[in-house]
């Protein structure tokens, strides 16, 4: 294990980092793309190069459908391609919002915790904003106040 730790050294620290893993991995993008674009011209040349190849005896189709198989592995390995760039994408993507998800846990724990709290203690609260104590019959003063003429001198509970 000893000798494996000098070359993951480097990788946990990016592992650690979301925005060292999302450079890191549009760094292999890069250059995966640019494999992608090699091995585009080499499938437009290998097309070229197998479908103009004849043998004597052939008729007009039977080098194209020699080349078929070869055109489809290298449709196959660009496709396979394409979509792992679009998984490093996506992994980037996905590692940043774990650490969104980290933060966004611990404050909703914390939220979560002073709200037991409250539920637990609602004495504490209740003196501090009690809109019935100050004579004032709140945001609506249709409810809690006085229900017809003969109530104007009561106060309302």
């Amino acid at each position: 294990m000893n000798s494996n730790e000098p070359s993951t050294a480097p990788l946990r620290d990016v592992a650690q980092n979301a925005e060292a893993t999302a450079r890191y991995l549009a760094d292999m993008q890069r250059v995966l793309l640019d494999m992608g674009a090699n091995l585009e011209i080499l499938q437009r040349e290998t097309r070229v190069h197998c479908r103009s190849t004849s043998v004597e005896g052939d008729r007009w189709y039977h080098a194209k459908l020699r080349a078929l198989p070869v055109e489809k592995a290298l449709k196959d390995v660009l496709k396979s391609l394409n979509s792992l760039t679009d998984g490093l994408e996506k992994s980037a993507y996905k590692r940043r919002s774990h650490d969104e998800a980290v933060v966004n846990t611990g404050k909703a724990r914390k939220e979560k915790a002073l709200e037991k709290v409250r539920k637990n203690n609602p004495q504490q609260i209740q003196p501090a904003s009690n809109p019935g104590e100050s004579g004032d019959s709140g945001q609506n003063p249709g409810y809690g106040g006085p229900a017809s003429i003969y109530d104007l001198g009561k106060r309302s509970a």
